[in-house]
């Protein structure tokens, strides 16, 4: 049986998303600023880029969770698996 290989993220990684995303928001407020028109719709922008960027880290963290939960499953069945394996003996006499 082969168990579930698990990716590592390197650290240059996490910088080059966290620098993506850093630079994405601020181009988005520098564009809301900057924006000729009325404050009542820069103002919607800002909180509708707001929301965005609160609703994508709250995605991200469901979809770890979520395979979180699924790995501690699957290393679960397997170590069932690896007991019942470890524990059948095929000369046992049946009675």
């Amino acid at each position: 049986m082969s168990t579930p290989t698990t990716s590592k993220n390197t650290n240059a990684f996490y910088l080059q998303a966290a620098l993506s995303f850093g630079v994405a928001l601020l181009t988005m407020i520098f564009a809301v600023i900057y924006l000729p028109v009325d404050p009542w719709i820069r103002g919607f922008l800002g909180l509708g880029t707001l929301f965005l960027t609160t609703s994508s880290f709250t995605l991200a963290k469901c979809v770890r969770d979520a395979q979180d939960s699924q790995y501690v499953v699957s290393r679960l069945d397997q170590a069932r698996v690896d007991k019942l394996l470890a524990e059948h003996d095929p000369f046992k006499a049946i009675s």
